[in-house]
């Protein structure tokens, strides 16, 4: 099979295995019920994205035996993967305790990043940084948050899969452009996976992604990132910046909340992304809008990085400033 097969195999299992999703969810009652902090209005099958980590997982078999994939990068990526969606699973069924779900999404961080090869070498401001001591907690705690995060900014219809597909999109042509076309493999193989199931999650959504897939989604973004890191410090860099939507809004609202001297584990609706979506009176404009921001702005933020050179923590600051500033302005972290 080649890998243009591949790819529309994946995307044809994850569309057809999120509709067997669906049916088993409005069997069993899985439903997302609206209450006063949804942004929906319509009781809705929850769960669908189990299909896109159903999908990924044996796609990444089959780049491992192409010789495009290592044995221990796969098992890395597959395994903690796996593990996240299996929490986000039982949790999306009944209820984890806070403190398990977290240590199992640092087990899961630690078992990736040991198995990717450890804490690759990064420059900051243009100093390197070999310490594996320092480097390694930092990344732990990056691969958690943006594993929780993913599952905060998964409140609208199809941003998650929106943002996903755009952030593998834009990674793609960075990739192209410093001649790695192999580094594409992975990438486009978990957009093929997501688009299957945005079909059925695009606006209106017709069944939610869950805990299970948000999380799996959030952990893969950041494991790959860490691959690109291995590859070129730059290429972390460029991931860290077109990850720059969700990334900004998550942490501008937890901050906000943080000071506010609210509970910032309790549910909410105090995302930017949120606010805009009932300020627009919809979720289709919210989603377009993320997508649009990471391949107009975003991704030629991350082409100055790997194709002119530009420091990547300086670059992503100027890539973040302005998407801080339209945070502030839809309200983030702040509540109705």
């Amino acid at each position: 099979m080649t890998f243009a097969w591949l790819l529309i195999a994946v995307a044809i299992a994850s569309f057809l295995l999120t509709a067997v999703i669906r049916r088993y969810a409005l069997a069993r009652s899985l439903m997302d019920i609206p209450n006063a902090r949804s942004s929906h209005t319509v009781p809705t099958p929850r769960g669908g994205g189990v299909a896109i980590v159903l999908t990924f997982l044996p796609a990444l078999l089959a780049l491992w035996q192409q010789g495009w994939a290592t044995g221990s990068q796969v098992l890395a990526l597959g395994g903690a993967g796996l593990l996240v969606a299996i929490v986000g699973f039982v949790d999306d069924h009944g209820h984890i305790p806070a403190r398990w779900r977290l240590l199992g999404h640092f087990a899961a961080a630690l078992g990736l990043l040991i198995g990717l090869g450890g804490a690759p070498s990064l420059a900051v401001a243009g100093i390197p940084v070999h310490s594996a001591w320092l480097l390694s907690p930092l990344l732990a705690v990056y691969l958690v948050w943006l594993l929780n995060l993913y599952n905060f900014m998964d409140g609208i219809d199809g941003i998650a899969g929106l943002e996903a597909l755009s952030v593998c999109a834009a990674i793609c042509v960075v990739y192209a452009m410093g001649g790695h076309i192999q580094a594409m493999a992975a990438p486009l193989l978990l957009a093929a996976a997501v688009l299957g199931f945005l079909v059925w999650n695009f606006p209106p959504a017709k069944i939610f992604m869950g805990d299970a897939g948000s999380g799996f989604l959030g952990l893969t973004l950041g494991g790959l990132s860490l691959q690109g890191a291995w590859l070129d410090g730059h290429y972390f860099w460029a991931w860290v910046i077109v990850l720059g939507v969700f990334i900004v809004d998550a942490t501008v609202t937890l901050l906000r909340r943080m000071l506010a001297g609210e509970k910032v584990y309790e549910a909410h609706r105090s995302h930017a992304y949120q606010h805009a979506a009932r300020r627009f009176g919809r979720h289709l404009p919210v989603t377009l809008c993320t997508a649009a921001v990471t391949l107009c702005w975003l991704l030629p933020m991350a082409l100055c990085v790997t194709w002119l050179g530009l420091d990547g923590a300086l670059a992503t600051l100027i890539a973040y400033v302005p998407l801080v500033a339209l945070a502030l302005k839809f309200r983030a972290g702040r509540a109705e």
